[in-house]
């Protein structure tokens, strides 16, 4: 389990990324896996599902997780919509005794905090999400609920620029986007260039005025604490796990 050290000093807040560590499944998903989207045995992912319920000191089903699919997509959570199906990559929420999650491997966890006016969130970031606005988009719901606010983010375990390599064609998309985004690129060799898709996610929150830190992990190289989607591909396995951060208001 991992932490953020400026969040551990919020008292009315409970937090953490867990790794991989310590839970049900066996085999390719040996472990903490919490992916409802893997082919994992069911009954591992509820066994480790209740597991994370109650490290967060929440009831089982006051765990809430998004059916995520890499959109820019944000939900608030009410009292009227938190046990129906959540179809987005990000939600925010004022309830209390509840903890919102967010599942990834390899792609960017990001949890949220509006001190000011006690709201929370969390968001799936991998590339589409993040180039499509789902962090931006996630902000902007915070400030459409109180725009007198004070937001910190933390960016949780993610894939790491040494280890996020990629194709012309997905460089030129980000170019095409902003010039600007040549700066999180470096060259591997004359077909492939390495992403740095920790910076890139931490440049969004930035420009959204978002006090940031780091819970800095590589998910790719860190094998016994994390899953990664690319390592899984690379080893040509069948299928990956995928690992669990969570918040939620004291």
């Amino acid at each position: 389990m991992f932490y953020s050290k400026k969040f551990k000093k919020f008292y009315n807040l409970k937090h953490c990324f867990f790794s991989r560590k310590g839970g049900f499944s066996r085999g390719l998903y040996k472990g903490l896996n919490c992916g409802r989207g893997s082919k994992d045995k069911k009954k591992n992912i509820i066994m480790n599902l209740k597991k994370v319920a109650k490290k967060m000191s929440v009831k089982n089903n006051h765990l809430i997780l998004m059916y995520q699919t890499h959109s820019n997509k944000v939900i608030e959570i009410k009292k009227n919509n938190y046990k129906k199906k959540i179809r987005a990559d990000a939600m925010v929420t004022k309830m209390r005794g509840i903890a919102l999650g967010v599942v990834t491997a390899d792609c960017v966890p990001i949890l949220i905090y509006d001190r000011k006016n006690k709201i929370i969130g969390c968001i799936h970031a991998g590339w589409r999400g993040a180039i499509s606005g789902v962090i931006k988009n996630t902000i902007l719901k915070i400030r459409k609920l109180n725009s007198d606010n004070k937001i910190y983010a933390t960016i949780g375990p993610c894939i790491g620029k040494e280890s996020y390599e990629v194709d012309l064609k997905f460089f030129k998309n980000f170019v095409k986007k902003s010039k600007k985004n040549r700066k999180f690129f470096t060259i591997k060799n004359r077909n492939k260039k390495l992403f740095n898709l920790r910076e890139y996610v931490a440049k969004k929150l930035t420009e959204q005025n978002v006090v940031i830190d780091h819970v800095n992990h590589d998910t790719f190289k860190e094998r016994d604490n994390f899953f990664s989607y690319r390592r899984s591909t690379i080893l040509h396995q069948r299928d990956y796990g995928r690992s669990i951060s969570t918040i939620k208001l004291i």
